[in-house]
């Protein structure tokens, strides 16, 4: 396989003498040439503000920003741009369909259906809106490996289910959910569906219409983009009918003191004020970079090094591997080490200049399901290599309890 490292200009640091390996790429992803080049040509030859500037400068940086929303609406299969509307991430996304979809459907009484592996992200939105509406919130358990059987999933789904939100891939165990098995079952019920993308769009072409999802989203500093910048997707009838998630500039066709605000239409309605154009644009040029590379490149590096890591980390005496992640493999692979916190494991990695994440990636509840205080997750990217993994075996057979957790003895508690 080709090596890509040279295309990211960060992984050319070291640490302390040590090279950098960077095996945190759940959490973020480093950036490649293509999308620095990108960033920076836009605010050197396109910086104005979006949609309302009668200049030429503001038409081109309105040209590139709508250019990107076309770019993202390939990418994700759907039907039209106007279906893809730019957020801050897939927080912000979730957030903006609880709050406006969410609000108007669910009420005292009704039902809102997540499954138990669930990141933060795409469980508390839900929460607090039960909890405001007086609805109940069900959640799907997880079996033993760690996944969610579609049997069921639609079990849980009752006569006053209104909503379901499920993870497309979990970011412990880059579980793949069956999502358009589940997508099915909720339509069948009369439910639609959020599916939080954040760990599939970096490692799986994604079709929304074959998934038949009714919204989806994903954050741009997973793909190789920007920081700052995300994409909701939702179905044209659905966004239509949403009031604004919030309101200001770029919302409205004219306000007066006595007439009814007017709003525009999606997904302008849903952008209130100066949206991240720059970021926009460097999603874009992520997307294109991944495309660039095919995915079949994108998916030969993910199954040769998670089988790796699993083969490999597995023989190292007191680690397991937590879950089945070759089965469908996504690019991540959590290990668990006998005796040793994974704070201490984590920080051990840290002292060699490798870089992973340790405890329990804002997903606790899954966690205690599993039964586990948290996991070190080696999560990867198309610049890491079987060397790298190797080197992560090597330092675990040295690693030893309470090194980092003496020297931070907080830690145990966050």
């Amino acid at each position: 396989m080709t090596d890509l490292a040279a295309d990211f200009p960060i992984l050319a640091a070291t640490f302390d003498g040590r090279p950098l390996v960077y095996l945190d790429n759940a959490a973020t992803t480093q950036k490649p040439r293509a999308v620095l080049d990108a960033l920076t040509d836009f605010y050197t030859s396109a910086n104005a503000n979006i949609g309302r500037g009668h200049y030429a400068l503001a038409r081109i940086a309105t040209d590139r920003y709508e250019e990107a929303r076309a770019v993202v609406q390939r990418a994700l299969g759907a039907a039209d741009p106007a279906e893809i509307v730019f957020t801050r991430g897939t927080t912000d996304s979730v957030n903006l369909v609880a709050e406006t979809f969410g609000r108007g459907r669910v009420g005292r009484g009704d039902d809102v259906v997540v499954c138990g592996m669930e990141h933060n992200s795409n469980l508390l939105p839900w929460r607090r809106l039960c909890e405001g509406a007086g609805a109940r919130l069900t959640v799907v358990p997880v079996n033993a490996r760690g996944r969610v059987d579609v049997a069921d999933f639609a079990a849980a789904l009752g006569p006053r289910t209104r909503m379901a939100a499920v993870a497309h891939v979990s970011n412990v165990l880059g579980t793949v959910n069956p999502v358009r098995e589940m997508v099915a079952a909720a339509h069948r019920a009369g439910v639609p569906v959020l599916v939080d993308g954040a760990q599939a769009v970096p490692h799986r072409q994604v079709d929304v219409r074959d998934l038949d999802a009714d919204f989806y989203c994903f954050s741009g500093h997973k793909v190789y983009g920007p920081q700052g910048v995300g994409v909701l997707y939702g179905r044209r009838e659905l966004l239509a009918d949403l009031p604004p998630y919030q309101v200001g500039g770029g919302t409205v066709k004219g306000v007066s003191a006595d007439e009814p605000v007017r709003y525009v239409p999606v997904p302008a309605r849903l952008e209130a004020g100066t949206p991240n154009v720059a970021g926009a644009v460097g999603l874009a040029a992520a997307l294109r970079y991944v495309d660039k590379l095919g995915w079949d490149e994108v998916r030969g590096r993910d199954e040769l090094l998670v089988r790796h890591a699993v083969g490999t980390l597995g023989t190292v005496p007191g680690v397991r591997v937590v879950g089945a992640p070759g089965e469908t493999p996504s690019g991540i692979v959590s290990i668990v080490v006998d005796g040793v916190h994974p704070y201490d494991v984590g920080g051990h990695l840290d002292r060699h200049g490798v870089a992973v994440r340790s405890g329990v990636h804002c997903a606790s509840t899954f966690l205690d399901e599993l039964g586990l205080l948290g996991t070190v997750r080696l999560s990867f990217a198309v610049y890491n290599t079987v060397a790298e993994v190797d080197r992560v075996a090597e330092l675990l057979r040295t690693v030893r309890p309470g090194a980092w957790t003496a020297e931070h003895p907080t830690a145990r508690f966050l």
